[in-house]
């Protein structure tokens, strides 16, 4: 395997299960010092997990959604290792799948919490560094779902994260910042470790799910689902020095669905 990280320091949120997992995993065996960041207790597993097979990673179990978390890790990561090479922002996720006028304005604004906020956030936490060491490459997990059905905010979300990394792309390719996104569309993955709501699911609310995942299937030119490889890979290239002359792009994960 390359060792396309060596000597690099990787942040990574969301990396208790999943795609950052994944992502997580697949960096460390390529020689990458970690960070590996969630709201989850379990994050500290995974870091354990990489330790016992001799890559360099500490976990920071907190709530991104607040400037207060972003802070916090980004100076963690500078005190422990000296710099910040990457940040692969991966918090977020559908909360609720069903039709815009069944959304309460609160579950709304929990969607663009999560789904924005904590990537806005962490962007924003980051920069001081990267600017200071004169470099440095961000990549957001976005989504094809801004194109979708059963989830407005959480599209909304996403579009808002596009949106800030072409800009930031422009504001920041002087200071040798590359900025891109990643846009999964479904993905296989083993079942959460904690539901991303606590309701109770109604018939009409499994309905409603089950048309997001037809759909997504449906858009996807290759008619399925993507694995977490399928997902880790492109993100970390995009991570990755071979993509040193690619920043403001949103890469579109799905089997040809374009989002």
């Amino acid at each position: 395997m390359n060792a396309r990280f060596t000597n690099k320091v990787i942040v990574v949120t969301g990396s208790a299960q999943g795609i950052g997992k994944r992502v997580a995993e697949r960096a460390a065996a390529e020689g990458a010092s970690l960070l590996l960041v969630d709201i989850a207790d379990y994050v500290h597993d995974v870091a354990a997990e990489l330790r016992e097979q001799g890559a360099s990673a500490v976990s920071i179990q907190t709530n991104l959604e607040t400037w207060v978390g972003a802070e916090k890790i980004m100076a963690e990561a500078q005190e422990h290792f000296g710099r910040i090479d990457i940040l692969i922002n991966n918090v977020g996720g559908t909360i609720w799948a069903q039709p815009f006028d069944q959304y309460t304005p609160e579950q709304i604004e929990k969607e663009i919490q999560r789904s924005l906020f904590t990537t806005l956030w962490c962007c924003r936490a980051v920069l001081p560094y990267m600017l200071e060491q004169k470099g440095g490459v961000i990549v957001n997990v976005s989504s094809v779902a801004t194109r979708g059905l059963m989830r407005v905010p959480y599209g909304a979300a996403k579009g808002g994260v596009n949106a800030m990394t072409v800009n930031m792309a422009f504001e920041y390719a002087e200071h040798n910042i590359r900025v891109n996104a990643a846009a999964p569309g479904g993905t296989e993955a083993p079942p959460r470790l904690t539901p991303r709501n606590n309701d109770e699911q109604s018939e009409q609310d499994k309905a409603w799910y089950q048309t997001l995942i037809d759909q997504t299937k449906a858009t996807s030119l290759m008619k399925r689902y993507g694995t977490l490889d399928e997902q880790a890979d492109p993100i970390l290239f995009l991570a990755s020095d071979a993509a040193s002359y690619i920043t403001g792009t949103i890469l579109p994960i799905a089997g040809g669905d374009l989002g």
